[in-house]
């Protein structure tokens, strides 16, 4: 939301830029049509250029990033992002009412941590468990038991994996909820922090 507001600001300005450069060099300067236009979009691009420039630079700056690390973040989501349209995929392959509802709160949870990183980047580093080794057991056990469940004939020993696959899916949507407060880490401690001056204020 906010890179197309940055975007829509900066377009809306590159455009009045052009507008003012143009008119100024015909009518102030005595240009031709074809220079003025092209003096327009010189200066309308050099503005657009030079704003979201600096928007990416005080993004930077407020994330405590460097280019390198959003760019290698950004990637890993993107990654991510992909991983979840797998999921949601196989959330509604589910046959049992049970296992809808599993895959949907490990969806939920999912969810959760991507768009978290997504908004502040930085919590990448305190969710590196989720994006480099939960997700993708989530993702293709989630996958695997969809596949499994489709047979019409279940054999003892498809049963049986069935039945493990959701024992450790289970197991799975533990670890995510425990890589969703890591990733909340600091929000928690302020939270508790401000219940317990809240608890002290109440005590006088």
């Amino acid at each position: 939301m906010q890179r197309f507001f940055h975007f829509l600001v900066w377009s809306l300005t590159s455009s009045a830029t052009f507008v003012f450069i143009g008119i100024l060099s015909f009518f102030g300067l005595n240009q031709s049509i074809f220079l003025s236009i092209v003096y327009g979009l010189a200066s309308g691009a050099a503005v657009y250029i030079a704003g979201i420039w600096n928007a990416r630079r005080l993004f930077l700056k407020k994330h405590e990033l460097t280019g390198r690390e959003y760019a290698y973040i950004k990637k890993n989501l993107e990654e991510a992002r992909q991983k979840m349209v797998r999921l949601r995929k196989a959330l509604f392959q589910a046959k049992s009412i049970q296992m809808f509802k599993q895959n949907a709160e490990m969806l939920r949870i999912v969810r959760r941590i991507y768009l978290l990183t997504k908004k502040e980047p930085k919590r990448f580093y305190q969710a590196e468990r989720f994006f480099y080794q939960t997700l993708d057991s989530v993702v293709e056990l989630t996958e695997k038991y969809a596949f499994l469940s489709s047979h019409p004939k279940k054999s003892k020993e498809l049963s049986m994996s069935l039945s493990e696959t959701r024992i450790t899916l289970t197991e799975l949507t533990k670890r995510l909820e425990e890589d969703l407060t890591q990733a909340m880490g600091d929000e928690i401690d302020e939270l508790q922090f401000e219940l317990d001056a809240a608890k002290h204020s109440l005590k006088k």
